[in-house]
């Protein structure tokens, strides 16, 4: 395996590559997502190409930086219009959005890359988002969540949302938890969730 091959590999079992992959099988033409964690922009063009031209994407930050930054990215790699960008918190999601209406809610916590690490989500905020975001979803929705912890953000957050996870009702959700088990310097966690009623 070449270099090029080896790289295309690894990118291949990103966390957030590995929760795409699943939200493909969700999101179809016509779609409503919500991209909970605007950051640069990545998820939210990602959500607007699989919503597609007749789709809906709602994108929320609490960072001026983020809206800007995201706003350039779509206005220079996206032909359409399809979505709206929030200076709101994720906690508040509930007020843009109707109960069961959306298909797909990304979810990528920490901070904002090359941005101010002291600005960063919280345990208090990030659990009222995330359930908002189970009503939100319709049923057979997913929730993809990649939890980023250690280093400036620490580990409360992450021991918030996964013991959350954990508390799930079982006849209602699907919570799906991957960990890189040989990868150093507290890796991100790739974790979903289906709502199956």
């Amino acid at each position: 395996m070449d270099k090029t091959e080896e790289t295309a590999l690894r990118k291949r079992y990103q966390a957030t590559e590995l929760c795409r992959r699943v939200m493909e099988e969700h999101v179809k033409e016509g779609a409503f997502c919500i991209d909970a964690t605007m950051g640069n922009g990545h998820d939210t063009l990602y959500l607007c190409r699989l919503a597609g031209e007749r789709g809906r994407v709602l994108a929320f930050d609490i960072q001026e930086e983020a809206l800007a930054r995201t706003r350039e990215r779509l206005e220079k790699n996206l032909p359409y219009r399809n979505y709206e960008l929030i200076l709101d918190s994720h906690s508040h999601m509930e007020r843009y959005a109707g109960a069961g209406s959306a298909d797909c809610i990304v979810f990528n916590l920490g901070y904002l890359p090359a941005g101010d690490h002291g600005i960063a989500t919280k345990p208090g905020t990030t659990i009222k988002a995330l359930e908002q975001a189970l009503l939100l979803l319709r049923p057979g929705g997913v929730l993809s969540l990649c939890i980023y912890s250690g280093g400036d953000s620490g580990f409360e957050e992450r021991d918030a949302v996964l013991a959350w996870l954990r508390s799930l009702d079982a006849g209602s959700c699907l919570a799906l938890v991957t960990e890189y088990y040989n990868r150093p310097n507290d890796p991100p966690i790739p974790a979903l969730v289906i709502r199956l009623c």
